[in-house]
């Protein structure tokens, strides 16, 4: 009976460890563990694979920018400490990486020339995506990808990522009012194109 129960506590103690924190995989992938950094890829690639589609809305773009999303967190991933969840981090630098994309091509946002232009603007999401049938969500996914390259990413990081217009207009260098803008313009043309 002690020899079971000492196998059982064994055989839990060697899963535990198999099962590392982020953290921990970071600290080994960033010494130069290559397994630890494969790992890390596993557990998160769909992860970023997914806010890569939503904010390109197509799916090759978002392929290679998950790609280039990772060989960021490859060459910097002993710049994470641990102070947030390596989620959040992986999230922020991924975030960063498809703005980058943009900038690059020229993607422009619509400035406003007032920050109070769409103070009236209700700030509401059009409608929660855990109430719509398949087919619906099949439709709002495609209208969202027919987005303007701006509105999408000002409609994809507020309505769909929870970043605040303050965060917005600091992350894509442009005025509180421009993003409130965009996400008011994002909205209408998605009303348009999914009463079609």
């Amino acid at each position: 009976m002690a020899t079971a129960t000492n196998t059982l506590i064994m055989t839990a103690t060697a899963e535990r460890s198999q099962t590392l924190s982020d953290l921990e995989l970071a600290r080994r992938a960033a010494a130069g563990d290559a397994a630890a950094f494969e790992k890390l890829y596993e557990q998160h690639h769909r992860r970023v694979y997914s806010l890569c589609l939503r904010m390109l809305g197509n799916a090759s773009q978002a392929e290679d920018m998950t790609q280039e999303a990772f060989m960021q967190v490859y060459k910097k991933i002993g710049s994470f400490r641990g102070d947030s969840a390596f989620t959040t981090w992986l999230h922020r630098l991924t975030v960063n990486q498809v703005l980058m994309h943009f900038r690059k091509r020229g993607v422009k946002l619509e400035h406003t020339s007032e920050e109070g232009d769409f103070t009236n603007v209700v700030e509401t999401p059009i409608q929660s995506t855990r109430r719509i049938s398949m087919v619906e969500r099949l439709a709002l996914e495609k209208a969202i990808s027919e987005l303007p390259p701006g509105y999408r990413t000002v409609f994809v990081l507020h309505d769909v990522e929870g970043y605040e217009h303050e965060e917005i207009a600091n992350l894509l260098d442009v005025s509180i009012g421009t993003s409130k803008s965009q996400l008011h313009k994002a909205r209408m043309r998605l009303r348009e194109l999914l009463t079609k």
